[in-house]
């Protein structure tokens, strides 16, 4: 498990999620719902609540427990009416195996109030670096839908390259839908 903060931009810090994250992922998700629609699976309403959080959070914390994944949130200032931090994004890796592979999925998003910052880009480079020097992974891949052209930009500027498109991927927005595959080496040391 990573321990590891990293700020990213001032005002945002990079650090691993916990469950006491709950309500103010809810936030970020409820005033998030529609710019994150197009690109996330549908949620049953609860998703979207402190207590739906706690859930998806207990999970989350169990697998990186496990060693199976990483979840990050990108932690902002304090919100003065909650009087704990507001969640500018996400990132997690997930899917970790070790061995030969030595691999994981990465996926990512940023809470609507701070799109266009640089935040995912940020959040990438410093996960990468983690995922490389703490949890001594080789590669990491990223699937985005066909369309969605600024995830595109944030995977290639961090060092991705595309390598596939997968038909009927993941199914998104009530639809299953094609992906475009990007991957990026972190290493060449061996296992």
């Amino acid at each position: 498990m990573i321990t590891t903060s990293v700020r990213l931009v001032p005002g945002i810090v990079l650090r691993p999620a916990e469950v006491a994250d709950a309500a103010a992922f809810a936030r970020a998700y409820q005033r998030s719902l529609e710019h994150l629609r197009p690109t996330e699976p549908v949620r049953a309403a609860d998703y979207y609540t402190p207590a739906g959080q706690e859930a998806r959070l207990r999970a989350a914390v169990a697998e990186r427990d496990a060693g199976r994944a990483m979840p990050w949130v990108l932690a902002g200032e304090v919100d003065g009416g909650s009087g704990e931090p507001e969640v500018a994004g996400a990132i997690t890796l997930s899917q970790i195996t070790y061995g030969p592979l030595r691999s994981a999925s990465v996926g990512y998003w940023i809470d609507v109030g701070h799109l266009r910052r640089g935040l995912a880009s940020a959040a990438l480079r410093a996960v990468c670096a983690l995922a490389d020097e703490e949890l001594g992974l080789h590669r990491l891949e990223a699937g985005t839908l066909l369309e969605n052209t600024a995830s595109q930009r944030v995977l290639t500027g961090c060092g991705f390259t595309p390598y596939g498109t997968a038909e009927r991927y993941l199914h998104i927005n009530g639809a299953w839908r094609d992906h475009r595959l990007f991957q990026k080496i972190l290493n060449d040391r061996n296992p």
